[in-house]
């Protein structure tokens, strides 16, 4: 059997940007090629799936990386793997069982996507960043060491900070009118550099694709935007779009977000709450474009601006 590169959670924000860009990487490597990609996927009917089948080089299965286990790596020969985690309250517990399985079955390699470094340590009020830390700091124990990981932190995505904005550009296309305010998750002046999560996954694939992946063994990477915008550059961005002043807007106002994920998942509504802590723009050198890592910037670069993703958001 071929030696296998595992993409879970392959049709989330991060997935897609894994599964488009690894097999070219592959084919071009002189020790990697042979290896095979397999992705996972909870529906082999959804269209997200159904096009990721269609990538030569990928093969998409359906089930739950909740539900892997040693056994089922070693009889697939998984060596290298991506993780993107969902983030509800047993997360620690999924992607943890999923870490150990890997160690078990003797992977090599495991590429995990993280949040924003300047939430992740254990006294951050949201809790999922407190998760990530967890699963870090479970990662570094010397129990793991047999693993090599590199964990990725990206800044806000920058399709959760322009939703609302493509949402008002679209329906005054369709109306001509403005009828709910422009809410906006980012304040109106705090410059943040946020990040295409297609672009995440490509930085990720570069990591799987590397020969030797023990220069990167233990790392945690920013991955932050090429360029910084506050709530009042994307104001600036609507307007251009619709050819009039935006009437009303409501800057760091986290209440669509916060809604859907509460509709999601009721029963964990006082948790899911605590969202809204991990989504304000607060401390100076923290959020800003600059903030990426340097071996971020070697690898894959991030290139599209928050005018390129607004667009395409406005494309689909």
């Amino acid at each position: 059997m071929a030696p296998t590169i595992l993409v879970a959670g392959v049709t989330g924000n991060t997935g897609r940007g894994v599964v488009d860009t690894l097999p070219a990487l592959l084919q071009a490597s002189s020790t990697l090629s042979d290896h095979r990609i397999i992705a996972l996927t909870r529906s082999l009917q959804s269209p997200a799936a159904q096009r990721l089948a269609r990538v030569p080089g990928v093969q998409v299965l359906e089930h739950d990386w909740a539900d892997i286990t040693a056994d089922w790596l070693r009889q697939h020969g998984v060596v290298r793997a991506f993780i993107a985690s969902h983030n509800q309250p047993d997360q620690f517990a999924a992607e943890s069982g999923f870490h150990l399985a890997a160690l078990q079955a003797g992977v090599r390699y495991v590429v995990r996507i993280s949040t924003a470094a300047a939430n992740v340590r254990p006294d951050c009020a949201t809790y999922y960043a407190r998760t990530h830390w967890a699963v870090e700091t479970l990662l570094g124990a010397p129990e793991f060491a047999a693993l090599q990981w590199t964990s990725l932190r990206p800044n806000l995505f920058a399709n959760f900070a322009l939703m609302t904005a493509a949402g008002l550009v679209k329906q005054f296309r369709q109306t001509g009118k403005q009828e709910q305010p422009l809410r906006l998750l980012l304040t109106e002046h705090a410059p943040i550099g946020i990040v295409d999560p297609w672009e995440v996954g490509v930085v990720a694939a570069h990591l799987l694709a590397q020969e030797d992946p023990s220069t990167h063994n233990r790392a945690r990477y920013v991955v932050s935007g090429p360029e910084d915008i506050t709530g009042a550059g994307i104001v600036q961005l609507v307007e251009q779009h619709i050819g009039t002043r935006v009437e009303s807007v409501k800057f760091g106002d986290s209440s669509a977000i916060l809604e859907a994920a509460v509709a999601a998942a009721p029963q964990w509504k006082s948790l899911i709450m605590t969202m809204k802590d991990g989504l304000k723009v607060e401390g100076k050198g923290k959020w800003e474009a600059d903030t990426t890592s340097k071996e971020v910037l070697e690898l894959a670069a991030p290139k599209r601006t928050p005018a390129d993703v607004l667009k395409a958001l406005l494309e689909d």
